[in-house]
């Protein structure tokens, strides 16, 4: 397995883990003072059918992460959704002021789809 097999999967884990085991628990990363994502998208003021919206975007973009080991063309279309939705999320870490330690994951996420970007590219 090649390190961007390995970012792969450990993003779509990631969102995975997030979107369908933690989405109801609380973590030190909830925006706001929220405790599950019903409470983190009405802390940035986003209505509830975006937190859905996002949700079903995130969990497509990482069943599509791993579907990309074998169809390589869509690797670069899902990394560049994800980019945006975790640019997205840091703009609304910023808007509620959270600390920057919130803002870990969607960095962490952003740091690795550029190496993948780097490794797929060069």
């Amino acid at each position: 397995m090649t390190l961007i097999m390995i970012l792969q999967l450990a993003i779509a884990i990631g969102l995975i883990n997030v979107w369908l085991f933690r989405f109801n628990k609380a973590t030190e990363y909830r925006g706001g003072n929220a405790k599950n994502m019903k409470e983190e998208f009405a802390a940035y003021g986003l209505p509830i059918w975006l937190m859905y919206f996002v949700g079903a975007m995130k969990v497509a973009i990482a069943i599509m992460l791993i579907i990309s080991f074998w169809i390589e063309q869509l690797l670069v279309y899902n990394l560049i959704a994800l980019a945006a939705l975790m640019i997205a999320a840091l703009l609304m870490h910023v808007k509620v002021k959270d600390p920057i330690k919130k803002s870990y994951p969607a960095l962490s996420i952003l740091f690795m789809i550029a190496l993948i970007m780097y490794f797929t590219m060069s």
